[in-house]
């Protein structure tokens, strides 16, 4: 026992707990392993930006209309169901992959609306459990213990992907891959016919904590902050793999940068859940920011595979560092916030609209970039103005202001 203790600190494990961390576990090593992917997937097929563009702008318009929804079943029904629903849409996406083959590029917005549905369902139910599952005292670890099996999956994900891709000729490796997808979203369906049921009651109020941006100053500024960091996100997400693929025509690649830049957050994650104490929460936000911001810099101009790798190990250090404190200072928000225990979901909801605007605003102005102007020179320069997205979360968070428990 005082091992275990000694591992994970002075944390009670419960059995909710352990099964939110083993679904989300889960959902990490198959995002890890076919996303990136999905992206070259279908950049082999048309080797068009805009479509990518096209692709990514249907999943994060689709993603917070599902949210809206998502919060209006999550109060009248459950929780744990809505979870299920969203996990069983990323099967869908998946099958729908594998079914399309090498005619995937024809159907973008289908597929991006059916991941978009998907994360909307999956991501609205596993944040509104894991604000009802963890407390105050258990939020870091959950957020840092969360971080370290996303980076466990991301580790083995890509570079099993990548390994796997490279050895079959055509398309056959990327079936495989997503198939072993569909596999392990459909684990994490059954894992969660265990956890406890969580059935809500009340009125849906989502355009009431909408509009209490207007009263609680600490939740504007918190939702401000979810729309910057949506910024860089947007189009980061996508674009770097591509980047990989031109600069070295590897799956194989892919995956390496996908090992390193997780085995490095692994490392990141543990020590950040267990070194960062709440007073240091801001000034570890703004160190994260910078180190991201100065992170382009090493692959906006003259790229190359090993720039690339550089880049991979900074993010690695500096994403730990933001959004261990930055993911718990929101909770703390939101707990403290109007009714936060009647309106939990709706403040979910809003959260994440805030985010997915600034995703939608990044990934539209990337559709802007390579239709109307030269890629090679509008890219670098988008990069440098979307990036700057998560340094700008300190600008807003240093003003929250947190209410000691009375």
């Amino acid at each position: 026992m005082s091992s275990y203790k000694k591992i994970i600190g002075d944390i009670d494990l419960t059995r909710d707990l352990s099964l939110l961390l083993l679904i989300g576990g889960l959902y990490s090593l198959s995002v890890a392993l076919s996303n990136t992917f999905v992206n070259i997937y279908l950049w082999k097929q048309s080797g068009e930006y805009l479509d990518l563009g096209i692709y990514n702008l249907t999943v994060v318009v689709f993603q917070p209309l599902t949210f809206i929804l998502a919060g209006r079943w999550a109060k009248k029904v459950d929780r744990v169901i809505v979870l299920r629903i969203g996990v069983i849409f990323l099967a869908l996406f998946y099958l729908s992959v594998l079914f399309f083959g090498k005619n995937a590029g024809d159907f973008l917005v289908v597929l991006g609306a059916l991941l978009g549905i998907g994360y909307g369902f999956y991501w609205l139910a596993f944040n509104v459990l894991t604000f009802e599952i963890t407390e105050p005292e258990t939020r870091d670890f959950f957020n840092g213990f969360m971080g370290i099996l996303t980076s466990v999956g991301g580790m083995i994900g890509p570079i099993l992907a990548g390994f796997i891709i490279s050895r079959f000729v055509s398309f056959q490796g990327y079936t495989i891959v997503f198939g072993i997808s569909l596999t392990l979203f459909s684990l994490a369906v059954i894992l969660s016919f265990f956890l406890n049921r969580r059935p809500a009651s009340g009125r849906y109020c989502f355009v009431r904590i909408l509009e209490e941006r207007k009263y609680n100053k600490n939740w504007r500024l918190i939702t401000n902050a979810h729309f910057f960091q949506g910024l860089r996100e947007g189009t980061f997400v996508f674009v770097i793999s591509v980047f990989i693929f031109i600069s070295t025509g590897s799956e194989f690649a892919i995956g390496t940068f996908g090992l390193v830049n997780s085995g490095i957050a692994f490392v990141g994650y543990y020590l950040t859940s267990r070194l960062i104490k709440k007073e240091q929460r801001k000034k570890a936000i703004l160190a994260g920011g910078i180190l991201l911001y100065a992170a382009i810099f090493l692959i906006v101009y003259d790229i190359s595979y090993t720039k690339l790798l550089m880049y991979a190990a900074t993010i690695a250090v500096a994403y730990p560092i933001l959004l261990v404190p930055y993911i718990s200072m929101t909770y703390d928000v939101i707990g403290t916030g109007w009714k936060a225990a009647e309106m939990r979901i709706e403040y979910i909801v809003v959260r994440e609209i805030f985010l997915n605007l600034g995703r939608v605003v990044s990934v539209l102005a990337f559709i802007v970039a390579v239709s109307f102007f030269n890629q090679e020179k509008s890219i670098p320069i988008l990069l440098l103005a979307l990036g700057a997205g998560h340094t700008l979360i300190y600008y807003f968070i240093r003003k929250v202001k947190i209410p000691s428990p009375s």
